[in-house]
């Protein structure tokens, strides 16, 4: 089964917009009495079966069965009668609110540790509608082959007005819709199936290996340099004039929400440059090879050092994650190498030479061998990318 999802931006009218804000906040609270109910529970069961606390007791008797996704969604209905802003909401966008929390919950189970916590207002940002007798993109109006005015139908929202700028592929069948809201703007998450199976791209052609670092965002093998954006850091002193603004806003207000848009779009802003970089150096790496090594590196405990803001700015586990998926989109081989020691080894004799990080020069004093560090270190990842996939036994032998 292959599946995609498509992100398109939407544009709902003022009635519309304060529809799907509706649904949201009463989703919201749907969610946070189904997590109160969990707490509740999970507390009646922590108390002394000899004495009672001073202060308070959960009194829930002692056969009351947890409740669990069953129980919480056959109790939907029976809600409805009481709260009547429940029947405002699709059965199914309630239904999938409760089913995200149980999948939270037996997640923590899974871990240990991070439990489910209550939404505060404005935190609930997506709506899902799980499923679709027909597809609910009409053309208004066509423009050309693909282009032109389109509207999606949303249950209890109606028709609302999309930007289809990727026209969805023939044979593809939409499931399921998600409403997101970032910022101020709208989007929708369309998820498309088509029955078919795809195989898994199998190593050929030329190899490329990948070092990532913060001097310079990536070095291939092939001695290209890329310098690290930065937008972080380039939008930082704007982005805290803004929030020393809204620091000084009565909370609440309409001049703090106001405020707090332009805070919001800001962080919008510099997330979509750095995905739309990520997506334009990961063609251009596969434009490059056509077969992608990149090192097996946990980016979240590198971003917990000195030097966090400036990991965090480059994103690099999602620019290795749009790396994969776009390598497996255009059929090319992709895969993670460890990286220990791969700014410590010759590439060229395999000869360990120890360097500090202010050496940014690749010097071996065998084989006379130099190249920049970074370089050096990316042509040792693809040496170890074809050693692992090579045969056993057949490895830096020719074959005819």
């Amino acid at each position: 089964m292959l599946t995609f999802n498509y992100q398109y931006r939407i544009y709902p009218d003022q009635s519309q917009e304060e529809k799907l804000l509706e649904i949201m906040e009463v989703c919201r609270s749907a969610y946070n009495y189904a997590l109160r109910e969990i707490k509740d529970w999970c507390n009646s069961r922590k108390c002394p079966i000899d004495r009672c606390s001073l202060v308070s007791e959960y009194i829930i008797p002692a056969d009351a069965k947890f409740p669990s996704e069953l129980n919480q969604l056959n109790q939907l209905p029976k809600a409805k009668k009481e709260w009547t802003r429940l029947k405002e909401v699709p059965s199914q966008v309630l239904q999938q609110t409760i089913k995200q929390l149980h999948r939270a919950w037996d997640f923590f189970r899974e871990r240990g540790y991070g439990f489910p916590r209550f939404k505060k207002f404005g935190q609930f940002k997506s709506i899902l509608f799980p499923q679709f007798k027909e597809s609910p993109l009409t053309p208004l109006r066509k423009v050309g082959k693909e282009g032109g005015i389109w509207q999606i139908d949303l249950p209890k929202i109606g028709k609302v007005r999309i930007n289809v700028h990727r026209p969805i592929p023939d044979g593809f069948k939409v499931k399921q819709v998600r409403v997101i809201r970032k910022a101020d703007r709208w989007y929708v998450s369309v998820c498309i199936q088509l029955d078919v199976n795809v195989p898994e791209p199998q190593p050929h052609g030329h190899a490329l290996g990948v070092d990532i670092g913060l001097e310079k965002f990536l070095a291939t093998s092939d001695g290209v340099l890329v310098k690290p954006p930065k937008f972080f850091k380039k939008m930082q002193s704007k982005l805290g004039l803004l929030q020393r603004r809204l620091s000084r806003k009565q909370k609440r207000s309409k001049n703090y929400e106001k405020q707090r848009i332009k805070v919001a779009r800001m962080h919008h802003k510099i997330s979509n440059t750095r995905k739309d970089f990520h997506y334009k150096q990961a063609h251009a790496l596969c434009d490059a090879g056509d077969m992608i090594f990149l090192e097996d590196l946990d980016y979240r405990i590198t971003a917990k050092g000195m030097l966090g803001k400036e990991m965090l700015d480059g994103g690099f586990g999602q620019f290795r994650t749009i790396t994969q998926q776009v390598c497996w989109k255009r059929r090319k081989y992709f895969s993670v190498v460890d990286a220990r020691g791969s700014s410590q080894t010759c590439p060229n004799c395999g000869v360990h030479v120890k360097k500090d990080l202010s050496v940014r020069v690749h010097s071996c004093p065998e084989c006379s061998y130099e190249a920049d560090r970074d370089v050096a270190a990316a042509s040792v990842l693809r040496n170890r990318g074809i050693e692992k996939i090579s045969t056993a036994g057949l490895v830096g032998k020719e074959t005819a």
